[in-house]
């Protein structure tokens, strides 16, 4: 009885973590099919250039003018997955890509590094 009653608490928990695996691997895949839409700003919690981008958005009132998506990319795998995969459709090596680093998926661009990025902000906005 109680070898029938491990092997049927094992089974459970091995399905119930095999489906949520299935789950969060459908939600979180991005393929070539799955495209990012509009503009999307990676960064790094700490890091200084992104930090100097943050402050020109904030001082700009970026947000209130441009809809765009932030991802932060050091504490979060799914994120810096994603960044990695749009970086390759830019051409960029994993060892070459870095925050900040901006995807505009209207034109299919990658900016990279706080000046482009800022420039490409200000270009948007005539400012």
């Amino acid at each position: 009885m109680k070898k029938e009653a491990l092997f049927l608490i094992f089974l459970g928990i091995f399905t119930i973590l095999a489906i949520s695996f299935y789950f969060s691997r459908e939600k979180n895949s991005f393929s070539s099919n799955q495209e990012l839409k509009g503009i999307v700003l990676f960064y790094g919690i700490g890091c200084p250039h992104c930090g100097r981008v943050e402050e020109f958005i904030k001082e700009s009132k970026i947000k209130e003018k441009i809809a765009f998506s932030e991802k932060e990319v050091y504490f979060n795998r799914d994120n810096a997955r994603k960044l990695m995969e749009v970086a390759k459709k830019c051409g960029f090596n994993e060892n070459e890509v870095g925050v900040p680093f901006l995807w505009d998926g209207e034109n299919q661009k990658c900016i990279v590094g706080d000046e482009p990025i800022i420039n490409f902000f200000k270009q948007r906005l005539n400012l």
